[in-house]
């Protein structure tokens, strides 16, 4: 595990927002950076699974995204701890209980699941991991795995939304 402190910043970019940036030093701990996914743990507080994105320049930054910045109490500027191990997880994040069984159970949904590139792989478990209630996930992971059958393992997000919206059971 490597540690360094670094303050919160923002993108001037629709794209990105607010970041810290991580010093080169500590990308170069991790190289070859082939697999750019991390555990990172912010002021000894919260751990989350991340991963570095290139800026552009040649350097690398971690995104943090609202719920991480508010149970930090994070503003622009602010400085942060942080501590980052390799993420040996075979998704790059930790795979909801009830998710996973239902691969088990579903070989065809399994099948398409693990077709689909490893980011769209960590969307779509975020989407059941959110819910903090066990019941909620798993209705999340049924109408995934029913929206990969009928859609033949394509996924479009936005139909994917849809889908949630329509499913008689969520």
């Amino acid at each position: 595990m490597i540690e360094f402190t670094t303050k919160l910043d923002k993108f001037e970019s629709n794209l990105w927002a607010y970041h810290m940036k991580v010093p080169g030093h500590v990308v170069s701990h991790f190289q070859p950076l082939k697999d750019r996914r991390f555990i990172c743990i912010f002021n000894d507080d919260i751990k989350i699974h991340c991963a570095f994105m290139p800026d552009g320049e040649g350097g690398y930054f971690i995104n943090l995204n609202k719920e991480i910045r508010k149970k930090l109490s994070l503003w622009q500027g602010d400085e942060i701890s942080v501590k980052i191990e390799k993420d040996t997880s075979k998704y790059g994040m930790e795979m909801p209980e009830e998710f996973g069984e239902l691969l088990k159970q579903e070989p065809v949904t399994d099948k398409h699941f693990h077709a689909l590139t490893p980011g769209k792989q960590r969307n779509l478990i975020f989407m059941v991991a959110k819910p903090k209630q066990s019941a909620t996930r798993l209705k999340k992971a049924l109408a995934i795995s029913e929206y990969l059958k009928m859609s033949n393992g394509a996924l479009d997000f936005k139909e994917l939304n849809q889908f949630f919206k329509d499913f008689k059971d969520i």
